[in-house]
């Protein structure tokens, strides 16, 4: 596939998904945005109380404290600027805002090289399904993928992401329910190394609540792939549920604790109103969403593009 075929089949992707993300978004608009219209239209002039019932709407649609006071100082700046009078005039200036807080594009290096990509996240979230899906989406790359089930504790969690590897077309190691997830990820190194793959995406524990016992798991971990693989490039992914809002949050906060997380995955993003969080992740943390799902289907877990999600979120039924 050429570069420009390449090019023509993003672009016809991309509608169909926007209307997916637009329904995907329909609770957190209703939750966030229809409480913005009506501040912006049943306020007759730009005060304190404008900006308090904006500060409130904000932060109980899960934009977090930090994000919500850096959006409302950007606003007011750029209404004192701008010489703006008129509330309603302040819609296009707070999506102007988001947009520059969500900050520029996420960097997929590890996709056009060979990476071995660390995924991290607590139960119930969907990680090994979206380890499954992101699999998927590389093998249609025409890329060679192993994958490593190094999350030994949770049970059936091999055998999901074995059933994954099928669908998917990719090579899997895996190692005894309970073994050393370390062991694990050295049988997968060397597997990895041994096929020439591209990626090797391993499924790791995320306990979280003994981060001790973590921080020590992902340590053996990273000291194995540091010592057999010093060449490979080095992605680590937390996947969060989005449904949980700030507890995503919070979870984000601790495990950037315990590893150097580059990039972040939020799943379930649809039929929740908490979609704001991705907002609060960005802001406070200052890690790049790298990739949303909206739907049960590999097509529908796609790298994160903030103005699209923006739009998404504003959109008044006229989807592309």
């Amino acid at each position: 596939m050429t570069e420009e075929t390449k090019g023509e089949e993003k672009r016809e992707e991309k509608p169909g998904f926007f209307k997916r993300l637009v329904s995907g978004l329909t609770k957190t608009r209703n939750n966030i945005v229809a409480g913005m219209e009506s501040i912006f239209s049943g306020f007759s002039q730009i005060d304190e109380e404008f900006y308090e019932e904006l500060e409130e709407l904000l932060i109980m649609g899960d934009l977090g404290v930090t994000a919500t006071y850096d959006l409302l100082e950007d606003l007011k700046k750029k209404v004192k600027e701008r010489h703006i009078k008129e509330p309603a005039q302040c819609r296009e200036l707070l999506i102007e805002s988001l947009k520059e807080q969500m900050g520029g594009e996420a960097d997929y290096a590890f996709e056009s090289r060979r990476s071995v990509v660390l995924v991290i996240g607590v139960n119930g979230v969907g990680k090994t399904t979206t380890i499954g899906k992101l699999a998927g989406q590389l093998r249609r790359q025409n890329k060679k993928v192993v994958l490593a089930a190094a999350d030994t504790f949770r049970a059936a969690a091999g055998e999901q992401l074995s059933e994954w590897a099928r669908r998917a077309d990719a090579e899997l190691i895996a190692g005894q329910d309970g073994s050393d997830p370390a062991a694990v990820i050295y049988d997968a190194v060397a597997a990895a190394k041994s096929r020439k793959a591209d990626v090797l995406i391993c499924d790791t524990a995320g306990r979280l609540h003994n981060k001790k016992n973590l921080m020590e798991e992902l340590r053996k971990i990273n000291r194995i792939i540091d010592r057999e693989y010093p060449d490979a490039f080095r992605e680590t992914l937390v996947v969060l549920d989005a449904a949980t809002g700030q507890n995503a949050l919070q979870q984000a906060k601790e495990f950037s604790e315990v590893a150097d997380v580059t990039g972040i995955i939020l799943t379930k993003m649809d039929g929740t109103a908490k979609g704001g969080i991705a907002i609060a992740i960005q802001s406070e943390l200052g890690i790049p969403v790298k990739y949303i799902g909206v739907g049960e289907s590999i097509e529908d877990l796609q790298k994160f593009d903030a103005d699209l999600f923006i739009k998404a979120l504003f959109d008044t039924g006229k989807a592309e």
